[in-house]
C-alpha cells in the first residue's frame, strides 16, 4: 500500500452542526465553517483514497438518483461519491416508475427511502421550480420520518436546480483553492464571471448564479458581464453585492467581456439565457406549448448571434493578469471550430487549459462525498481517522 504521510484536515467540532441531517440545497444557506468542513472533508477523502485506503464508512445503503434533466459529469460524479462511502446507486426513473402514472411527489419520497441515505435531485428545467421541488421532497420525507414510516430522514443534496448548482461552484473552489495554496490566497484575486457566446439556448442560469453566490464570501473581486438583457436572477445578484460587502470583497456588474478580464486572476466565460428568457420559457413548458417553445428558441438564437464577439479568445487572455488567467469551465464547452463552428472559448485557449479543466471536474466527486458524509455522521473527522486507522486497502 502506497503511504503518504499526511495529516487529516478535517478536525472535531462543532463544524459540522449545519451540515449533521441538513440537506444542501444552497451554498449560502451554509455557514462559512460549514463549507470549510465540506472542502477539508473532501481533500481527506481524496487523500485516503490516493494512499489506497479504502473510505467505506457504509455496509449498506442506498444513495438514490434523480435526474430531470440530462447530465453527464454530475451523475458519474454522484455515482461515484457514493460508491466512495460504500452506498449503492439506484436512480429514479421518472418514466419508468409510478410517477409516469400520477403518484404523488409525497408518496414517491416516502418509498424510496426505506433503506436510503441520500437523495440527489438536480432538476434545472423550470425557473421557479427546481430548488422548491426539492424543499417539497423535504417536507415529505420529514413528515413520513415524523409519522414513523421510515427509520431515519435521507438527506437531499442539490445536484443542479434553477437556482444554485453547489456541487460545481464548491468543487470550483477546492479547485481554487489547490491551485492558490489556500483559501487565504484567494482574498483580492479577481474573478471574472462572463457570459459567452452559445449556438443553442435555454441554459440554466445557476451556474454563473451558484459562482457570484458563492466566491463573494471569500473576499475576492467577482466580476459579472453579459450583453444587456441577459440578466441573472435579480435577488441572487444582490445576495452577491451584499456578501461581498461583508467579506471584504467586491461585486458589480458590467456590460463588456473585455473589461471582465482586465486583470482578471481567474476567467469563467460561461453561456446562459436570459432570465426574462427562462421565465417564458417555463410557461410554455408548463403548457407543453411546442410551438411557442420552437418559435422562442429562434428568437433566443437570433439575439444570442448578435454577440458572437462575446468568445474567450487568445487576445482577451492576454488582458488577464500577466496573461495568464486561470481558465474556468462547468464543461462541455462550446469549443469554436471543433465541438461548433462559433463557441464559448477558441480551440487554442481550450486546449492549452484543457488538463487544468479535467482536474477542476475531478474534484466534484469528492465534494460530493464531502456532502454525503457530512450530512450522515455527526463527527466526519472521527469517521476519516476511524476510516484510516483501519487502514483497509482499496486495491489489493
Amino acid at each position: 500500500m502506497t503511504q503518504i504521510n499526511k495529516e487529516l484536515k478535517t478536525k472535531s467540532g462543532n463544524s459540522n452542526s449545519g451540515l449533521f441531517g441538513k440537506d444542501f440545497l444552497l451554498t449560502w444557506g451554509k455557514s462559512m465553517e460549514n463549507l470549510e468542513t465540506i472542502l477539508s472533508v473532501a481533500e481527506d477523502l481524496k487523500m485516503l483514497r490516493d494512499r489506497n485506503i479504502s473510505p467505506r464508512c457504509f455496509d449498506s445503503g442506498l444513495a438514490i438518483s434523480q435526474f430531470r434533466d440530462n447530465s453527464t459529469r454530475t451523475r458519474f460524479s454522484f455515482a461515484s461519491a457514493a460508491n466512495l462511502l460504500g452506498l449503492t446507486v439506484q436512480d429514479l426513473d421518472e418514466g419508468k416508475s409510478q410517477i409516469a402514472h400520477g403518484e404523488t411527489v409525497r408518496e414517491t419520497s416516502a418509498m424510496i427511502s426505506f433503506l436510503s441515505d441520500i437523495i440527489g435531485i438536480r432538476d434545472d428545467m423550470y425557473l421557479g421550480a427546481g430548488n422548491t421541488y426539492m424543499r417539497e421532497v423535504g417536507a415529505a420525507l420529514d413528515e413520513a420520518y415524523a409519522d414513523g414510516v421510515l427509520p431515519q430522514r435521507p438527506g437531499i443534496i442539490n445536484l443542479q436546480c434553477d437556482i444554485d448548482h453547489p456541487t460545481q461552484s464548491m468543487a470550483d473552489l477546492l479547485h481554487l483553492k489547490t491551485v492558490f495554496g489556500s483559501l487565504e490566497n484567494l482574498k483580492g484575486k479577481k474573478i471574472a464571471m462572463t457570459w459567452a457566446y452559445s449556438p443553442s439556448y435555454g441554459k440554466p442560469l445557476s451556474v454563473p448564479q451558484g459562482i457570484i453566490g458563492l466566491m463573494t464570501r471569500f473576499g475576492m473581486q467577482v466580476d459579472l458581464a453579459y450583453p444587456e438583457g441577459y440578466d441573472l436572477i435579480p435577488e441572487v445578484v444582490e445576495l452577491a453585492g451584499k456578501q461581498a460587502a461583508e467579506c471584504g470583497g467586491q461585486f458589480r456588474t458590467v456590460n463588456s467581456m473585455e473589461e471582465a478580464f482586465a486583470g482578471a486572476d481567474i476567467v469563467y466565460p460561461k453561456s446562459w439565457a436570459p432570465f426574462h428568457v427562462m421565465e417564458r420559457r417555463t410557461g410554455l413548458l408548463r403548457k407543453n406549448d411546442y410551438d411557442g417553445l420552437k418559435s422562442l428558441e429562434k428568437e433566443c438564437l437570433s439575439n444570442n448571434a448578435r454577440y458572437k464577439n462575446w468568445e474567450c479568445t487568445e487576445d482577451k487572455m492576454k488582458l488577464t493578469r500577466d496573461g495568464k488567467a486561470l481558465y474556468l469551465h462547468c464543461l462541455p464547452a462550446d469549443i469554436s471550430g471543433v465541438s461548433c463552428l462559433e463557441g464559448e472559448v477558441a480551440a487554442t485557449v481550450f486546449e492549452r487549459y484543457r488538463i487544468p479543466l479535467y482536474k477542476q471536474a475531478g474534484f466534484k466527486p469528492y465534494i460530493i462525498a464531502a456532502m454525503m458524509l457530512t450530512n450522515r455522521f455527526e463527527d466526519p473527522a472521527r469517521v476519516l481517522r476511524n476510516v484510516e486507522h483501519r487502514g483497509r486497502e482499496r486495491v489489493i
